[in-house]
């Protein structure tokens, strides 16, 4: 009689056991679905390689990229990839100028600017060093519509739209904006 009832409990205890295993099997399964369906249809996960958006964003940052609902503006933060140009590689950029902006670069001061204003630029890491890092563009260039010109904000360090190798970029070779940074944890948080 005892026996029956200490299976009996065995069981319950192993039935007890199974099913909670089951609930956490798919806990997890539907985690692992919301980030596919997040991570395939809304945003990205995109690394920085290089120094060419110094000092806003880190050699080896990690990015939170979306494209959904995304009209380039100027000042954003964005993600491209031109066939031919970077090995097809994405790249991080800075949007200066838009469809039908005239863009210009002072060969003295360094000083860019868009239709004819100076850009107040205090994320950049130094003026462009107007003797060798002009690009081989002439200025002044006016952005046909349906392109962006982009530039790294580590001007010395960037070859970015001064350069016809990238020139102006189409907008559909943008991939997103940048959302936030997420690694390292100490840069986690919006990019301005």
């Amino acid at each position: 009689m005892q026996e029956t009832q200490v299976e009996e409990k065995k069981k319950k205890a192993e039935g007890r056991f199974s099913s909670e295993l089951f609930s956490w099997g798919e806990s997890l399964m539907a985690v692992l679905i919301f980030f596919v369906v997040v991570f395939t249809f809304f945003v990205r996960l995109i690394g920085v390689d290089g120094s060419s958006m110094y000092p806003t964003l880190q050699d080896r940052s990690i990015m939170l990229v979306s494209d959904l609902n995304y009209t380039p503006e100027k000042g954003d933060i964005v993600v491209l990839r031109k066939e031919g140009f970077y090995n097809d590689q994405p790249i991080v950029k800075r949007i200066i100028a838009t469809g039908g902006d005239t863009i210009d670069i002072d060969p003295v001061t360094g000083d860019v600017l868009v239709n004819g204003e100076v850009l107040d630029e205090p994320y950049i890491a130094e003026k462009i060093n107007t003797l060798e890092k002009m690009g081989d563009m002439t200025y002044p260039q006016t952005v046909p519509e349906g392109c962006v010109f982009v530039m790294g904000d580590n001007r010395n360090y960037s070859t970015d739209s001064r350069w016809s190798q990238l020139g102006m970029v189409d907008e559909r070779y943008i991939l997103g904006h940048v959302l936030s940074v997420v690694y390292p944890f100490s840069e986690f948080g919006s990019v301005a």
